[in-house]
């Protein structure tokens, strides 16, 4: 029964926290989405996506706004076909499922890690979408994209992000503030709606690793002092399809338990950078050389990020 109300104590405790601050940061974000359209962001990247300026933007672009797989591919295709370099394309795409600079991810991080932990997770995979746009484009794959038309994202996808509201049609610059405010309350609540189930399914996961499991299995298994541990988390998060908000309070309860800081990256990193949704579509816009590469360079990210978080530790 101590277990039991443990557990029962944190799920109450970080769900009441992180509703809160979802709902809150999320209508920021909402405020932020009827300016910051991703018309006018693909029009940035068509003018000036040139060179290292280019995938720093993409990475930034990609980074920012709230986009799912499900609207993530067919602004890919659309940069695509306007003529926007490939590898300034593939760090927008890297650095949009990672949720590099979104508010709603990073307040999580905060709360649950600490700012540090969430200012170097930003830092490190925003490094890292750029270099890997840079180096995939070096590598000459640029020839492996097929020629699609886009597809997606009308009418919503019926998958767990939200996309649906997303793609609701922006607000212009120069509408009053007062309806602003009432589509980010929207926005909000609609997105809030949709991902309650798994956000509160990440806390409940979370209470029972808190309440039940043994500190010592963690510890053996995917602690400090195991190197596969980094490695193998980055191998399951890869075809895993849990958002980033589902994990991140998962990820606190293993860390508590003993898990390496770096092993959670590397789980969320691979969860999130190449969900089954998102390969899925990628299947049908990438020839297979590319598509085994786009695979390959997520589980690089997220072991490479692991170790990195595991090295830092100490001053995180």
């Amino acid at each position: 029964m101590e277990r039991l109300a443990e557990a029962g104590y944190w799920f109450l405790y970080i769900g009441i926290e992180l509703t809160v601050l979802f709902l809150v940061v999320t209508f920021l974000v909402g405020i932020v989405r009827a300016y910051v359209t991703p018309e006018r962001s693909k029009a940035v990247l068509e003018r000036y996506g040139k060179g290292l300026r280019g995938n720093v933007l993409g990475a930034g672009v990609g980074g920012l706004l709230p986009f799912c797989s499900c609207s993530t591919i067919p602004m890919l295709v659309g940069l695509l076909g306007a003529g926007v370099p490939f590898g300034i394309a593939m760090s927008f795409l890297i650095a949009s499922p990672l949720n590099v600079f979104n508010l709603v991810v990073i307040t999580l991080f905060a709360t649950l890690f600490g700012a540090k932990v969430a200012v170097a997770y930003s830092a490190a995979t925003f490094v890292a979408a750029v270099v890997a746009g840079i180096a995939l484009e070096r590598l000459g794959l640029a020839h492996y994209v097929r020629e699609l038309a886009p597809a997606g994202g009308a009418g919503g996808c019926g998958c767990s992000c939200g996309c649906a509201v997303a793609g609701a049609t922006p607000l212009g610059r120069w509408e009053r503030i007062r309806p602003v405010l009432t589509q980010a309350w929207r926005f909000a609540w609609d997105l809030f709606r949709s991902m309650l189930p798994y956000l509160l399914g990440g806390v409940a996961v979370g209470a029972l690793i808190h309440g039940f499991v043994p500190e010592a299995f963690f510890v053996r298994y995917a602690g400090p002092d195991n190197p596969f541990a980094v490695p193998v988390a980055a191998a399951i998060g890869v075809p895993m399809y849990v958002s980033t908000s589902t994990l991140i309070p998962i990820a606190s309860a293993l860390v508590a338990k003993g898990v390496s800081l770096g092993t959670v990256m590397a789980l969320i990193i691979g969860g999130a950078g190449a969900s089954i949704p998102e390969l899925a579509l990628l299947w049908r816009l990438f020839h297979k050389r590319l598509f085994v590469a786009y695979i390959v360079t997520v589980f690089l990210i997220a072991c490479a990020i692991g170790y990195l978080f595991n090295a830092l530790a100490p001053v995180l």
